[in-house]
């Protein structure tokens, strides 16, 4: 008899997960009003977004809907979606939450800047699919390592201007590939991603700190004796950059520099 009982609560606990997966809105229409309202091409407009606090926190409670079991048993492109869209609505939350930031004259450079947050990647923590995650977490324990796509770089964002712009729609299951092409495309096509000079590729430091990411996917595009890691940001070049940039890239020969980067908040300029 026990172990009838036993069969009989995981089945209704196997039933609730399925419930719980299936009820989860994985259009994310609520986060999507969210950012076609308050999120241009490379701005945020912070003001306003703070305005209707309640809609956004609504949105963040939302992540932590599906519980661990069930976020496990989505497919890997629900899953990836997933936890670049809670890195992002969690880093909107997050400036909300501080927002305006203005640091006092002795801090560090830019005053207005998610690094004058204390602990916004390491110690700020949230809730999503019932774990408590940080950010940090979220890119570099779930993100990274669990699907290795480089082009993840180009999705999350990290509220300031020389990141990747944080993309007016979410991130859907369905047209995840399309998305994270796109985004490449957006991102190596404005200057904070790349600039052309002469025969020179000025790239953005993200492929200094996560070069060894583009690796696996984009290294054997461009052949040569070159370090492979500077073969592998040819190849992202290659693979999604402008067609002048491309041409030069795909020679192999270009020197690479890195561009500065800029960690002002990437605030609607009315707002600033």
């Amino acid at each position: 008899m026990s172990g009838r009982i036993t069969r009989i609560v995981a089945a209704i606990a196997m039933s609730a997960a399925s419930v719980t997966g299936a009820s989860f809105d994985h259009g994310y229409a609520a986060y999507a009003a969210v950012l076609s309202t308050h999120v241009g091409p490379l701005h945020v407009d912070y003001a306003a977004l703070k305005a209707v606090r309640q809609t956004l926190d609504r949105v963040v409670d939302g992540f932590n809907t599906p519980d661990t079991h069930t976020e496990r048993t989505w497919t890997r492109d629900q899953r990836m979606a997933f936890w670049i869209n809670a890195y992002n609505v969690f880093t909107l939350r997050l400036i909300v939450d501080h927002y305006p930031i203005r640091s006092g004259w002795l801090t560090r450079q830019p005053r207005n800047s998610i690094r004058q947050i204390d602990g916004a990647w390491t110690e700020r923590r949230w809730r999503a699919a019932g774990r408590t995650v940080r950010l940090d977490d979220i890119e570099h324990a779930i993100l990274r390592p669990e699907f290795r796509d480089a082009r993840i770089h180009f999705a999350v964002n990290c509220a300031s201007v020389s990141c990747p712009p944080l993309s007016a729609e979410p991130y859907q299951p369905e047209t995840l590939d399309r998305q994270l092409d796109a985004a490449a495309r957006r991102y190596l096509g404005s200057r904070e991603g790349l600039q052309v000079d002469h025969a020179t590729l000025r790239v953005s430091s993200i492929f200094k700190w996560y070069g060894s990411d583009f690796v696996d996917a984009y290294a054997a595009l461009v052949p040569g004796t070159r370090h492979v890691q500077e073969r592998a940001i040819l190849g992202v070049i290659v693979a999604h950059g402008p067609a002048d940039a491309a041409a030069l890239a795909r020679t192999g020969t270009p020197r690479i520099d890195f561009l500065r980067y800029d960690w002002s908040l990437n605030d609607a300029p009315s707002s600033r």
